[in-house]
């Protein structure tokens, strides 16, 4: 199956010319079982990324148009009643897909932002005292707009917490965009996706993760990092979920490079995605001064 993950990712290489290193983050992403924030300007590709990786993977799929109007019952879902059986039954909102795609996020308001928060966590939805599980895998990509874009309001502490990595594609290298302009139909380059994986392949190589060893010097030195933030006064503190993330985070990318045992090396260069939104929520992705300050004040034991 691990060839199957490399035939996912060549294929979105062909989609999304010249990012290699954020679709590999995306993958890695998608088998430590969290959610991904994409932050960039418009026009960079974040939704075809999104589409992309739920046909590779065999995912159902949803898009909604985060705006401010947007009432967490068009997410979420409702009870209606119906006049002939006089009963109310319960219409699932677009939440309930595999993949979710939240496009313009923080275009929302923050009560609608908030009807997130129970599923990217607990993978269910409350609505009228009863509780619904989610499709399983279930996943959230999320796009934003810059905070300097107008009509944006910022994520919560909360929410960023539940993203597992925030990314940036950033502008495309010249000869990717040549091609790009020389191709410009977007529908052609998505047609190049063929389904390679099935729900369930993936939550069983998610299951395979656990096999992958993490040794106890490497684990001290992801515990160094996450108290290292909560002994600064410039940054925010990391929450165990982060540590946790990160443990998933590191497995899942030795996993994508064949191997059975993560190395520190697999540490430092996830950190940045993973910690710099938590650390500091009004920074830009691909900045990363923060994190990088962390990373060079901890000591490797490695």
């Amino acid at each position: 199956m691990l060839a199957d993950l490399h035939q996912i990712e060549q294929q979105l290489n062909q989609v999304i010319l010249g990012k290699a290193t954020q679709i590999r983050l995306a993958l890695c992403c998608v088998l430590a079982q969290g959610h991904l924030l994409l932050e960039d300007l418009p026009g960079m590709g974040k939704t075809t990324l999104a589409h992309a990786l739920a046909n590779a993977l065999g995912l159902s799929y949803k898009r909604v148009q985060f705006t401010n109007d947007l009432l967490p019952a068009d997410l979420l879902g409702m009870n209606i009643y119906d006049t002939r059986s006089a009963q109310f039954y319960f219409q699932p909102g677009p939440i309930f897909s595999q993949v979710l795609l939240a496009d313009e996020i923080n275009r929302a308001s923050p009560k609608t932002q908030s009807a997130l928060l129970e599923a990217m966590e607990e993978r269910q939805v409350s609505t009228d005292g009863e509780s619904r599980p989610l499709p399983e895998p279930f996943f959230v990509i999320a796009t934003q707009n810059p905070h300097f874009h107008s009509g944006t309001n910022a994520l919560p502490e909360s929410q960023l917490d539940r993203f597992l990595f925030r990314l940036a594609l950033g502008f495309p290298g010249a000869e990717a965009e040549k091609q790009l302009l020389r191709d410009d139909s977007k529908g052609s380059r998505l047609s190049l996706i063929k389904q390679a994986l099935s729900g369930q392949q993936l939550i069983s190589m998610q299951q395979q993760l656990q096999q992958v060893q993490i040794t106890e010097p490497l684990l001290d030195y992801i515990l160094a990092l996450i108290r290292a933030s909560r002994q600064q006064t410039t940054m925010l503190p990391l929450s165990p979920r982060a540590g946790k993330g990160l443990v998933r985070a590191v497995k899942a990318l030795a996993f994508l490079a064949g191997r059975d045992y993560a190395t520190a090396d697999d540490v430092q260069t996830l950190f940045p995605y993973l910690a710099e939104h938590r650390l500091n929520p009004q920074s830009v992705a691909g900045v990363s001064p923060f994190s990088q300050q962390l990373l060079e004040q901890t000591p490797c034991p490695l």
